[in-house]
């Protein structure tokens, strides 16, 4: 079995990969190697049996399958080149916001809404004023909304372009990478059959970020360092965010505490929307969805502080995978906490929560403490970071205020890659948020384009 492409995941990496080598090299033989489900055989058990099935599930399929953790998020689509990746390491700004633009295009083709978000210059200036006077910087940006319910429908579009143009092959586990001679000669699939390529793409997505890690220490690829983000999600009635996501849909909201210096920001705000469960590796961590046709009454955003260790400690995935691991050992998955206990060091009880004025969405999380969780530095960040938001969005420090924990986000390792991101490997290339080089959709798709345009001027 030889190809001239072999791309390993089918999130929005691999899928633009896919689409861009599809559309301007279609002589190239190319397949996609998928761990998880198609599209239209991706169904969560936690829908119809409130989770009493999803340990048992291979791949979670929330986060694996046609579309990568994409296929469940709420869809948001941040069209500004300082938000939700690090490309700008390997291109120049003016580049990656061509390519943004261009990457975004093919989603509106593909189904994504028209309706843009964030266009509103004067009102988006009062709220960077409103942060500025608040010792918080706020990072303005148009975002396109496709939301959880139609993401489905814009990946079931572009599996259908894709579809017939290249060979898809799904819950297959790539093993091992083969290389010879510092150059890729193909990938080994853990039933054992080996598969060349001339390129081969690895976009494994978060879910397999370990997976790439393991993997390039025995190929002895060159790591670098990136944050660990670990937080909680936060939970408000949608009023208290209504003056800022009504102008911009999701906040984009920094803040560098006064305690530690450390960087603590907002992150994926979901306007009327709901907290939903993630399971990755045996680990439940928490994540939020809003959708198009429905709404509830609280907004949720994740409020994540980012660390960078030093030597001797080169493991932050693990230690990521340790903090979930613990909330799920207190409370046999995820913990939700009024905000108002956790100042008071008491943990919240199923009668404290329901006296509270924000109605949980997330009704199968156990009512705990979270100081039992999350390491003192981390908790000081985010009450600190609650304080300040409060100034600009008064609300969301009250003491009914939910948070659940914890949420943390496995993309801390990166691999030294060229401007093209290909590894030292030649003719292997890296992208998307496993990768560590991208953090959301639009860079993630991005990435895939870029290696994919690489990839065809070698072949000319």
């Amino acid at each position: 079995m030889d190809y001239n492409v072999i791309i390993v995941g089918s999130g929005p990496a691999g899928i633009f990969c896919a689409l861009e080598l599809i559309a301007n090299a279609p002589h190239l033989k190319i397949l996609i190697i998928e761990q998880g489900k198609d599209i239209d055989r991706r169904h969560c058990p936690m829908n119809t049996k409130k989770g009493q099935a999803c340990m048992s599930c291979p791949e979670c399929e929330l986060v694996s399958g046609w579309g990568g953790a994409g296929a469940y998020s709420d869809g948001k689509l941040t069209l500004s080149p300082e938000i939700g990746g690090f490309l700008t390491r390997y291109i120049e700004t003016a580049e990656l916001q061509a390519l943004i633009d261009y990457v975004d295009g093919l989603y509106v083709h593909y189904g994504a809404p028209v309706e843009l978000h964030g266009s509103d210059t004067h009102a988006v200036n009062g709220i960077k004023n409103l942060a500025a006077r608040n010792d918080m910087t706020f990072i303005p940006s148009q975002i396109r909304h496709i939301g959880t319910d139609k993401c489905r429908d814009v990946l079931s579009n572009m599996r259908k372009a894709i579809d017939g143009k290249a060979d898809t092959i799904f819950e297959k586990v790539v093993q091992r990478i083969i290389v010879d001679k510092k150059k890729v000669v193909g990938v080994k699939l853990r039933d054992g059959l080996e598969i060349r390529a001339d390129f081969v793409i690895l976009a494994p997505g978060r879910a397999s970020s370990r997976w790439l890690e393991t993997e390039s220490r025995r190929l002895r690829l060159t790591l670098l360092k990136n944050p660990v983000d670990i937080g909680v999600r936060v939970e408000v009635p949608a009023s208290v965010l209504e003056p800022l996501t009504r102008v911009t849909y999701e906040p984009k909201l920094v803040f560098y505490s006064k305690k530690f210096d450390d960087r603590v920001r907002t992150f994926c705000v979901n306007p009327y929307g709901e907290v939903v469960k993630e399971h990755i590796k045996g680990i439940w961590t928490v994540n939020g969805h809003s959708y198009s046709a429905k709404r509830t009454n609280n907004t949720n955003f994740a409020i994540l502080s980012s660390t960078f260790f030093t030597e001797p400690f080169d493991e932050p995935i693990s230690y990521g995978m340790y903090i979930a691991r613990l909330a799920n050992f207190l409370g046999g998955g995820v913990i939700v906490q009024r905000l108002g206990d956790l100042i008071k060091g008491r943990r919240s009880t199923p009668e404290r929560i329901a006296r509270g004025i924000v109605e949980p969405t997330l009704t199968d999380s156990t009512p705990g403490d979270l100081s039992f969780v999350l390491p003192y530095r981390y908790l000081s960040n985010i009450l600190e970071m609650l304080e300040v938001m409060d100034r600009v969005a008064p609300g969301v420090n009250s003491r009914h205020t939910l948070l659940y924990g914890v949420e943390v986000k496995y993309y801390s390792m990166q691999l030294r890659l060229t401007n093209c991101l290909e590894t030292e490997i030649h003719d292997l290339f890296a992208i998307g948020d496993g990768a560590g080089v991208s953090r959301g959709l639009i860079q993630a798709s991005a990435s895939g384009v870029i290696a994919a345009r690489e990839v065809i001027r070698r072949q000319r």
